[in-house]
């Protein structure tokens, strides 16, 4: 279990985070959801101890985590980030080869054991035929997959991924999401942000709401996420809308028209 208590933190004198908590735990997708500016970021760097908490803590398996080295933190849990850009044109392969580096240490070329753990997430995921591209030639979702790959090849129980399926075309954010959904069926602890609520509505098993640097509700997705939740979060009013059998699908606009509005 990975948990965030009262945390309160700033950036040049503006409050960011004022008392947020979350957790984490092995076997559930757990999507983060709040409007541009929310927080959600720095909250995935506090947990990950990439920041450190103005006040509130950050345990691990109920011990604190500033206790732990940051190998001991990789070794928990793996960051993919919203962003990366290759500073040189490494292949597929060696990008997910650096997700052994909590597991080996930085002066040492890896050895049979890494080899095959890389060799078996790239399988997993579905990307070894991408192993020898150049990683800055690959479409966007096979960098996503590239850097769960790499995430994956830690061998950390926990993932947490920042906005994971922005920027990403239909088809990909579908299979993508499908993937995510699958590691936690593994045992995996899968924590994701995102700015569409749309998206827990189809494989979350919890959805937690960033507003005002708290967490304004945490729990089930057909409990959390209302048209209410939705309006408080991004100031829109909206419907929902269900299938024949009465699960939720989608959100839908109810005030103004669209360009696509006949």
């Amino acid at each position: 279990m990975l948990s965030a208590r009262g945390i309160h933190f700033g950036y040049r004198g503006r409050t960011v985070l004022a008392g947020a908590d979350l957790a984490l735990a092995p076997g559930e997708l757990v999507c983060l959801l709040g409007g541009n500016g929310a927080g959600k970021s720095t909250l995935l760097k506090i947990m990950l101890g990439l920041l450190t908490p103005q006040k509130g803590e950050v345990t691990v398996g109920g011990q604190p985590l500033d206790a732990f080295a940051r190998r001991e933190v990789a070794r928990r849990a793996a960051y993919v980030p919203q962003v990366h850009a290759a500073p040189f044109p490494y292949t597929v392969r060696q990008v997910v080869t650096m997700g052994r580096l909590p597991a080996r240490g930085l002066f040492h070329a890896p050895g049979e054991g890494d080899r095959t753990v890389v060799e078996r997430v790239l399988d997993h995921l579905g990307i070894g035929h991408l192993a020898e591209r150049p990683y800055t030639e690959v479409s966007g979702g096979e960098r996503q997959l590239a850097l769960i790959a790499r995430a994956l090849a830690q061998e950390a129980p926990l993932l947490i991924m920042d906005e994971p399926l922005s920027g990403l075309d239909y088809g990909h954010q579908v299979r993508l999401l499908a993937r995510l959904e699958g590691l936690a069926a593994e045992g995996y602890g899968v924590l994701m942000t995102t700015h569409d609520p749309d998206q827990p509505l189809s494989g979350c098993h919890r959805v937690a709401l960033l507003k005002d640097g708290r967490i304004a509700g945490d729990g089930r997705p057909a409990e959390v996420l209302t048209p209410d939740a939705i309006r408080l979060l991004y100031g829109v009013s909206v419907a929902l809308l269900r299938d024949a059998g009465g699960q939720a699908i989608a959100f839908r606009p109810t005030e103004g028209k669209t360009a696509c509005s006949p």
